[in-house]
This record gives C-alpha cells, structure tokens and sequence, in this order.
C-alpha cells in the first residue's frame, strides 16, 4: 500500500510560509543546497494556498507547459472550497470535503506509489487526523520569521515518532520521522 509523505520545508521556528504567506525565506537558500523532495510519490495532494502560491508564483495558468516540467503527468488532488483554475494539460483533481472522505481516490490513483502532502501544515494535520500519515519528512531552512503558517498544528508527542535518519543537505538540517500508529 502506498506512504502518504508529508515532506516539506520549514523555518528553524517551525512555519512553512511568513505572515505573508511567503516563501522567500525558503527561497533565499540557494536551490542547489535543497533536498531531494518525494522521489518515490506518484500523486501529490495540497491545499488551496499552497496550489495558488505555485500557480501564481511560476505563472503556471500563461505558461501551463512549466506544469510537466516539475511535477509531470502526476495528479495533484488540491483541498479546497472554491473553483480554482487549472493549467492546460494538468491533472488536478478538486477534492471538496474531508481527508477520509477522500482518500479511497487518492490512493488507487497512487496506485504502488507513495503520496506525497506538498503544502499545507493543517492538511498534513487533517491526515494524521484521520490515521493516514506515514512519515513526516523535514528541511529546515537557515531562517526564522515572526509568525505565519505553522509546521504542523497538532499536538504530537514522541510516542508516535520515530526519527529514521538526520542529514545535512547543503544548509538544511533534514530530518526524517516514521508516524507510529496510536498504540
């Protein structure tokens, strides 16, 4: 059965994005120092900020062909409550509801592939909520900000992780956790 990853970036302090829901925290650090991000994941599932913040911010609805060059023919499943635009020739799927809800959809379109939770701390949240988060995957970036999105609001104690490895990549601390099933 397929992983479902959440694999990000973070701020040492814990935030995906600033107040601002920006990221030039995170782009700041040169790209060549970034860690590798889901190499095994066939399908992606986000939130709707986070799917927004990528179309706006590579310009993906005027030039759609940029689309396959990152993230391929994969389907990205976007959470949101509202109609959003798709680029031309992408496989996004709307998902209007909750995680357990949908996640019978996601995982027969990872097929053995793993499931990678692009954006979205409170996403991420909502699937370990529902029993159906694997690992937890983070580069922490040489930044702090004031406040913002944070990392991952739940409480989360270290009975449920399990580190599985910690890595300097370039000036990001990378580390790995396994989420343990509640006991």
């Amino acid at each position: 059965m397929s992983r479902i990853l959440f694999e990000t970036a973070s701020t040492l302090n814990g935030y995906l994005a600033d107040e601002a829901d920006s990221l030039d925290w995170l782009l700041a650090v040169p790209s060549d120092e970034a860690p590798e991000v889901a190499p095994t994941a066939t399908v992606q599932v986000e939130g709707s900020t986070t799917y927004e913040w990528v179309l706006k911010q590579e310009d993906l609805i005027a030039q759609p062909h940029k689309w396959a060059e990152y993230f391929g023919n994969k389907p990205t499943f976007v959470f949101t409550t509202r109609d959003l635009p798709v680029p031309e020739g992408a496989d996004v799927r709307f998902v209007h509801g909750n995680v357990a809800h949908a996640l019978p959809a996601i995982r027969e379109a990872a097929g053995d592939g793993d499931i990678w939770i692009v954006g979205g701390g409170d996403l991420a949240a909502q699937f370990f909520d529902a029993g159906a988060l694997d690992e937890i995957s983070i580069s922490f970036a040489p930044a702090t900000v004031i406040g913002g999105a944070p990392l991952f609001p739940r409480m989360l104690g270290s009975d449920r992780l399990r580190l599985t490895s910690a890595a300097a990549v370039g000036q990001f601390a990378h580390l790995v956790y396994e989420v343990r099933p509640r006991e």
